[in-house]
């Protein structure tokens, strides 16, 4: 499966991308887990500590420019639009056991979104690999939006996961993910609540989201935070995060099949 999480920065993405990641391997599959938000740690939450010293493929300014023939931080002029990128996951991607690999794609954040520059090239071909061509599980731990998504690769992503937490300011931040995704033909879309303190919470967002496919509800748990702090994978959590962790790849699954 490829899967994309994106949802508005604190939501809990992160958590969720990583929980995906350890689950898919302790199932046996072989794991390739992308950090595709500049301000988020997916190494942290996989508990990967060497994870933490990669630099984003974005920020080797030598590679952008060896790969696309350009000149480093360079704008405008001539560059490859179609550079060689197969052989990256191996040599950019840190191991955690057997199953999980783990690459930092960083962003690009200079010339306005959506620039057309080595860095944004090379990262779309990349992901456009990581989808297509690769026959591994790939869990994407996207910024706020789908921004190294494309209309080419959109339609090879199985789900896009969408974390909201009990909020305004989430839902909406979800809406516009949503209708991004439905641009460039992405309407598989799951959502997942997350920090639900109580029913009210859950018939909050049932309400909010209403008519959407809602995979499962995560409760606000200390242990989580804890691990947070620690910048380790919360593997100790409670009862009730376990069960609706396991129920959110459940339903995906089903969801899936049912496709």
């Amino acid at each position: 499966m490829k899967i994309a999480v994106s949802g508005k920065g604190g939501v809990g993405k992160t958590t969720v991308s990583a929980f995906l990641v350890r689950w898919f391997a302790e199932q046996g599959k072989k794991v390739l887990a992308i950090d595709a938000d500049p301000d988020a740690n997916l190494a942290h939450a996989l508990g990967i500590e060497e994870g933490a010293a990669l630099t984003p493929i974005s920020q080797m300014k030598e590679l952008v420019a060896e790969r696309t023939e350009s000149v480093p931080g360079s704008y405008g002029g001539y560059f490859k639009l179609n550079p060689k990128v197969d052989d990256l996951p191996e040599k950019l991607s840190v191991r955690q056991g057997e199953n999980i690999r783990l690459m930092v794609m960083g962003g690009v954040k200079k010339g306005g979104t959506g620039c057309v520059c080595p860095e944004s090239i090379l990262l779309k071909n990349l992901v456009t690999h990581l989808i297509l061509r690769r026959d591994e599980v790939v869990i994407m731990d996207m910024e706020a939006g789908i921004e190294h998504l494309g209309r080419g690769t959109s339609k090879a992503v199985d789900w896009l996961i969408s974390v909201v937490e009990p909020g305004r300011r989430s839902i909406e931040t979800a809406a516009r993910i949503r209708e991004l995704g439905k641009d460039i033909g992405l309407t598989r879309v799951g959502l997942v609540g997350n920090k639900v303190r109580g029913d009210s919470d859950r018939e909050f967002l049932r309400k909010a989201l209403s008519g959407q496919l809602i995979l499962g509800f995560l409760p606000y748990d200390d242990l989580i935070i804890e691990a947070d702090l620690q910048s380790r994978f919360a593997e100790n959590v409670s009862a009730q995060t376990r069960a609706g962790l396991e129920r959110i790849v459940k339903n995906l699954l089903e969801a899936a099949e049912a496709e």
